[in-house]
This record gives structure tokens, sequence and C-alpha cells, in this order.
């Protein structure tokens, strides 16, 4: 089980709920080395997973949208897993059925949302995909508090996500 020390996870919960999570998930990308692939899958658990693609998901989103997150490869991370799922179970229902709504627009256009893409190619895919636009404006509008539900669900089940020492 990944270890993170007590005064660590303190210190990080009095800044709030982002650092409060960003001790869970650089502790995993740390152990996974920064690379997942079939290599590092097995080190994390379910739930240390489920955090991770949080991770990645609001990452991407800040930054680019759903066509950055998928044109960066964690499509299958985040729509073919079970991510919308747990993260309901982790009470964040809301972004659940945000990523359910993403995925049946990635599901039948996943070749073309993950094909190689020149920077031209790339920016095209944002008029191609309008579609997402109104998905990320919901995302923005709920993200601080679906964040808060994760948050207090890794602290009420924090023995799933590490062991504190």
């Amino acid at each position: 089980m990944i270890q993170i020390k007590d005064s660590v996870l303190a210190a990080a919960a009095e800044e709030g709920m982002d650092e409060f999570l960003q001790v869970f998930t650089d502790a995993y990308l740390e152990t996974i080395g920064g690379n997942l692939n079939a290599e590092t899958m097995p080190l994390l658990n379910g739930s240390q997973h489920t955090l991770l693609a949080w991770h990645f998901f609001c990452t991407e989103m800040r930054d680019g949208g759903f066509v950055q997150l998928i044109q960066n490869g964690y499509g299958g991370y985040i729509f073919e897993n079970p991510f919308a799922k747990a993260i309901k179970q982790f009470g964040a229902a809301e972004l659940a059925k945000l990523i359910y709504r993403a995925k049946e627009i990635y599901d039948p256009n996943k070749a073309a949302l993950e094909r190689e893409t020149t920077d031209e190619e790339f920016n095209a895919l944002y008029v191609d995909f309008e579609a997402f636009d109104d998905l990320e404006e919901i995302y923005f509008d709920i993200e601080e508090q679906q964040t808060a539900l994760i948050a207090a669900y890794v602290d009420n089940h924090i023995a799933d996500f590490a062991e504190i020492v």
C-alpha cells in the first residue's frame, strides 16, 4: 500500500481540498514513475485508479477540455473503464452523469478523436466536436462542489487510498 506521512496530509488538508487530494495523486504518480501503462497499472488499487483518473480528468479539462483529454491519451482511461461508476460511488453523481454524456460523444467518434493530428488538425477538432462545449461549461460549474464530495469520500475511506504513517 502506498504510504503518506500524516504530517504531510494534515498540512495539505489545512490548505484546502485540492491540496489534500493532490497529496494522494502525487504519491500515485511517484509510485508509477509518472507513466501509466500495463506494467504500472497493477501498482494501484481500484480506488487509487479512480482518484488518479479524476486527477488526469481535472487537469486536462482545465488545460483544454475533452478534446485535449482524449488527444493526450486519456480517453480510454476515462471512458473505457468504470471511472464514471466509481466516481458516482464517491458521491460525485453530477460528474458521473457528465462523463456518461461525454462518453456518448466519444464512443462513436473514438477513431477521429484519438488519431494523430497536426496542430491545425488538433485545433479543428474543437470545431468538429463543439458538442463537448456545453459539457465543459457544466463541468466548470460543478467542479468545486464535486471535488468537495470526492475529498470528503477520500477522507472518510482513507485506508482505501493510502496507508497514513
